[in-house]
């Protein structure tokens, strides 16, 4: 369980970046597994949900997790009629308290946003498809809808992948440098067509670019620290045929 030295002073704010520890699965999926997605059995990834939501402090059905896709789509909840559980998406913005909303990871970063001024929170998912795609623009531009300011704003990067352990090959530089030259100062070339990514920076430099300052990152790889994270290029390396998913819950009280 990892947490937040910023989001810690508030005391109507819960949150964690759970790590894979404390949990019912087996085998490869030992043992918080949270990914419904994944082929474990789903009765123990139930049992590790109903875990998460005692220790986060919400009813089991308030735990909310989405359909993630990769994409740059944002859903909101303005109410209690908002709230639904696995709608398509890859962000939450939320202003109901005593509902935990989540992101599912294993490899990828999930970033914690908290307006304290209007009481609003918000959790993305932010792999390279989605931080190239704009969903940490889009999950901003739904708080400046409702009015936040991006000075009141604070983001909370989680644990991913370090750019020593993720390496890529020129198509995917390609991607990058086609939508801006500056992109290059994310990537170290390693050979004729491959290069290593720095995810993380590429998240800051997203953020940072929209005006928020208070920023805080838990640095912590996802690939290389195997006993407290799942990593989806890690098992890929071993053979595995699937991995397990890492949860990370914030909730409003």
């Amino acid at each position: 369980m990892f947490f937040s030295k910023k989001l810690q002073k508030f005391e109507n704010i819960k949150h964690c970046f759970f790590s894979r520890k404390e949990g019912f699965s087996k085998g490869n999926y030992k043992s918080l597994n949270c990914g419904l997605g994944s082929a474990d059995k789903k009765e123990n990834v139930l049992k590790n949900l109903e875990s998460v939501s005692k220790k986060i402090g919400c009813k089991k059905e308030s735990l909310i997790t989405l359909n993630q896709k990769h994409t740059n789509e944002v859903i909101c909840f303005n109410s209690d009629h908002d709230v639904k559980n696995k709608l398509k998406g890859d962000a939450i913005i939320s202003k109901v308290k005593n509902i935990g909303i989540s992101i599912l990871t294993a490899d990828c970063a999930s970033i914690f946003f908290y307006d304290p001024k209007n009481k609003i929170i918000g959790c993305t998912h932010a792999g390279w498809k989605g931080a190239l795609n704009g969903i940490i623009k889009n999950t901003v531009k739904k708080f400046n809808e409702l009015n936040s300011n991006n000075n009141d704003l604070i983001a909370v990067i989680g644990p991913c992948i370090n750019k020593k352990n993720y390496n890529v090959k020129a198509d995917f530089f390609k991607k990058f440098i086609d939508q801006d030259k500056k992109n290059e100062i994310f990537f170290e070339k390693i050979s004729k067509d491959k290069y290593f990514f720095d995810l993380r920076n590429y998240i800051n430099k997203e953020i940072t670019n929209l005006n928020i300052k208070n920023i805080e990152n838990i640095e912590k790889d996802t690939f290389a620290e195997a006993e407290f994270f799942y990593s989806y290029r890690r098992s890929r390396l071993n053979k595995e045929v699937d991995y397990g998913r890492c949860i990370s819950v914030i909730l409003m009280t």
